[in-house]
C-alpha cells in the first residue's frame, strides 16, 4: 500500500470516528476554517502527559474556565496554580507549565509562536509538546509521535526492536507519512487509531482501517507489538508522615521548589530511605517545628508508587501546636498531591 492510501484511509476513518473532546477542533470545523487554540492545545498535552484523557479533562475545564487564556495563567500565584494541579501527578509539569505560559506572555505578547522550532525554544516545552502544538494548533506538517502513535507505527510495520531502543526507527517511519496536506488532523487521527482501535491490550484489529496492511497483525499477536525490554525492578523506601491536628486543621508545610513534587503542600516528613523507621527514630525524624513535646502515636501506614520507586509512609499522628506551618481546614486537604491526600486520610480515618 502506498503511503498516500495508507494516510487516505487513515483520514477518512478519522473523519468518522473522530473523539470529541474539549480542547479539539473536530475534522469538519477544521474542514470549515476553525482553527484550535494554541493555548488549549499545549494545555491539554502538558496535562495528558502521563495522564489518561479520562482524569485530564475535568483538569482542563477547571483550569481553561479559571484561566481562559495563557495571559490568565501567566499572571496567577504559582501557589493556586500547584493546588489546581493537584491530583494530575507528575507536579514538574506544573511549574514547566507556569514557566512557559510567562515566557509566551513576556516574550511574545501572550501568543504562541507558530514554527516547531520557536515552540520548541520556549521553557518547559520538549520535542513532542512542540511537535504537538505545531501540527494541532498551526496545522505544520511536525512528526508527532506518542505512545499511542509508537504503537500504531510498531504495530503496521512490525518493528521488532524493542522500546525504548525503537524509538528512532518508529519516529522515522512515522515522518514517512507526515505531509502537508492535513497535518493536525493527522496528528490527531493517529492518536485516535491508537487509543480507541489499536490498543495496547485486546486492539480491535476487526475496526481498523488499515488491518489488512498491518505487518503486525499478519503474525497473529499484534498485542506484542511494540516490544519492550523488560523493567528492573522499582526500589522501595519507606518515610514517616505527621499529621498534626489543631482542632478541624491539619498543619502541611510547602515542599522545596525543585525535587519531587516541588512547590507542592504536604504533610510534614521525614527524609525516605531504604530501611523502616523505628518509632523512636520516627519520633527524632520529625522536623523542627513539629518538636513541641505533643504526643506522638503511630497510627499506620500507606503505601505508594512513583515512577521510579515505591515507598511506604508510616504515619504519626498528635494534637498540638506548631510554628511555621500552614494550618488547612481537612475540608481543604483534597488539593494534596495524591501520596499525602491518601495519608492525611489514613492519618485522620478515626477523626472524620
Amino acid at each position: 500500500m502506498s503511503p498516500e492510501t495508507l494516510r487516505a484511509q487513515i483520514l477518512a476513518w478519522y473523519d468518522a470516528n473522530a473523539r470529541d473532546l474539549p480542547w479539539r477542533v473536530g475534522p469538519k470545523a477544521r474542514a470549515a476554517g476553525v482553527r484550535a487554540d494554541p493555548y488549549r492545545v499545549w494545555l491539554s498535552e502538558v496535562m495528558l502527559q502521563q495522564t489518561t484523557v479520562p482524569h485530564a479533562i475535568p483538569y482542563f475545564l477547571k483550569f481553561t474556565a479559571r484561566w481562559p487564556t495563557v495571559a490568565d495563567l501567566a499572571r496567577e500565584d504559582d501557589g493556586e496554580v500547584m493546588a489546581a494541579w493537584a491530583g494530575l501527578g507528575y507536579y514538574a509539569r506544573a511549574r514547566n507549565l507556569l514557566a512557559c505560559a510567562r515566557a509566551v506572555a513576556r516574550d511574545h505578547g501572550g501568543v504562541f509562536p507558530d514554527t516547531e522550532e520557536a515552540l520548541r525554544a520556549l521553557p518547559g516545552l520538549g520535542a513532542y509538546t512542540a511537535a504537538a502544538v505545531a501540527a494541532i494548533a498551526f496545522d505544520a506538517p511536525a512528526n508527532v509521535v506518542d505512545g499511542n502513535v509508537e504503537r500504531v507505527t510498531a504495530r503496521l510495520f512490525a518493528v521488532e526492536a524493542p522500546l525504548p531502543d525503537a524509538k528512532p526507527e518508529l519516529k522515522r517511519l512515522a515522518a514517512a507519512l507526515v505531509r502537508d496536506e492535513r497535518p493536525g488532523d493527522w496528528a490527531q487521527a493517529l492518536m485516535d487509531l491508537g487509543a480507541t482501535v489499536c490498543r495496547p491490550k485486546a486492539p480491535l484489529c476487526g475496526r481498523c482501517p488499515i488491518a489488512g496492511h498491518c505487518a503486525g497483525l499478519a503474525t497473529g499477536a499484534p498485542e506484542t507489538y511494540p516490544r519492550k525490554t523488560a523493567k528492573a525492578e522499582r526500589p522501595h523506601r519507606h518515610g514517616v508522615a505527621y499529621v498534626l491536628t489543631r482542632g478541624d486543621a491539619v498543619a502541611l508545610v510547602r515542599r522545596p521548589p525543585k525535587g519531587l513534587l516541588g512547590g507542592m503542600l504536604a504533610l510534614p516528613t521525614s527524609d525516605w530511605r531504604a530501611g523502616r523507621w523505628s518509632e523512636a527514630e520516627a519520633l527524632a525524624a520529625a522536623p523542627a517545628q513539629l518538636q513541641t513535646g505533643a504526643a506522638w502515636r503511630a497510627v499506620g501506614e500507606v503505601e505508594h508508587g512513583f515512577t521510579h520507586f515505591t515507598l511506604t509512609l508510616q504515619l504519626y499522628r498528635a494534637e498540638g501546636e506548631a510554628s511555621g506551618v500552614i494550618w488547612t481546614p481537612r475540608a481543604g486537604l483534597d488539593a494534596l498531591p495524591s501520596v499525602f491526600l491518601k495519608a492525611a486520610r489514613a492519618g485522620l480515618s478515626n477523626l472524620l
